[in-house]
């Protein structure tokens, strides 16, 4: 039997739209799906051919509804690239702040804050 392949991750957000705007911009991944979703919901599918992350926004969504130290939440999403300083600088570009750097075997990363509840890590392990 073939190992399972990982598909998709549904998180919710504020603004799915932006995310994946901010998403394609970043990582080179494109739109894949949008439209109307679960209980009166909005969500845009952003990722690659093989994978991605369904974006969500319920109807009725009030600050403080997302949190991430809560068992069960996303602590962080982990994105694989090849040239780490480039993305860095796209991140920074657009006005992110990036934390956490680390140089440890078998690669490097840093963190930043894609939204007010979304951590994600960018790592590489090229050399």
């Amino acid at each position: 039997m073939r190992p399972a392949m990982f598909e998709h991750v549904n998180l919710t957000v504020t603004d799915p739209d932006k995310t994946a705007e901010i998403l394609c911009q970043l990582f080179n991944w494109h739109i894949r799906w949008s439209g109307p979703a679960k209980d009166d919901g909005y969500t845009v599918h952003v990722g690659s051919e093989t994978a991605y992350l369904a974006l969500y926004k319920p109807k009725h969504f009030k600050n403080g509804d997302i949190d991430h130290r809560n068992i069960g939440k996303v602590n962080h999403l982990g994105i694989l690239v090849n040239e780490l300083d480039t993305v860095e600088k796209c991140v920074t570009t657009l006005g992110f702040k990036t934390f956490n750097h680390g140089d440890y075997e078998p690669g490097r990363r840093f963190y930043f804050m894609l939204s007010e509840s979304i951590e994600a890590e960018v790592v590489s392990y090229s050399s």
